[in-house]
């Protein structure tokens, strides 16, 4: 007796169905980020950087899914992408994921974007709140885990090679 499995299409959405931003205030700092992050890395083709798009970091499961505000990917050409599909890509995470916090984010869904993060491979992690003008950072251990920055103001980031200031204004 013979049995055939029947392979399984999965779909990998290009949305999941939030709003880019709660209000203009968090979407002007997602642009001004990821378009400066852009022009950082304009002469280098093998940087990408994406804001909002889905990054699925499992084959097969398309549950298994974040929407960074911003991520940016050392190792993997520019172009456009519907959703980064990491086993399309080298299996290379996004390296650098940055989150700006509206009034509508809640502890719990922070601390379940900075799991995923941490087990999916994002090497530096930052959060910014643009109403209270706070900064907070993590950066992957050599135990494979994401330690917190203790002074994220003035603070390098190894990956990008910026410095992070803010300023009122």
């Amino acid at each position: 007796m013979t049995s055939t499995q029947d392979k399984i299409t999965v779909i990998y959405p290009e949305s999941d169905g939030n709003p880019m931003s709660d209000n203009t205030k968090q979407f002007r700092w997602i642009v001004v980020i990821k378009e400066n992050l852009e022009i950082l890395f304009d002469d280098d083709p093998n940087v990408f950087v994406a804001g909002d798009l889905l990054w699925y970091p499992q084959q097969g499961d398309n549950k298994i899914r974040q929407a960074p505000d911003t991520m940016v990917v050392f190792g993997r050409p520019k172009g456009d992408r519907g959703s980064y599909q990491q086993w399309e890509e080298g299996n290379i995470p996004p390296q650098v994921v940055l989150e700006i916090l509206s009034p509508g984010n809640r502890l719990k869904e922070m601390a379940r974007k900075f799991k995923f993060y941490e087990q999916y491979g994002v090497e530096e992690y930052y959060i910014l709140d643009p109403d209270r003008l706070d900064f907070s950072g993590w950066l992957r251990s050599s135990d494979g885990t994401l330690e917190v920055i203790d002074e994220p103001e003035n603070w390098t980031s190894p990956r990008l090679g910026i410095r992070f200031e803010l300023k009122d204004g």
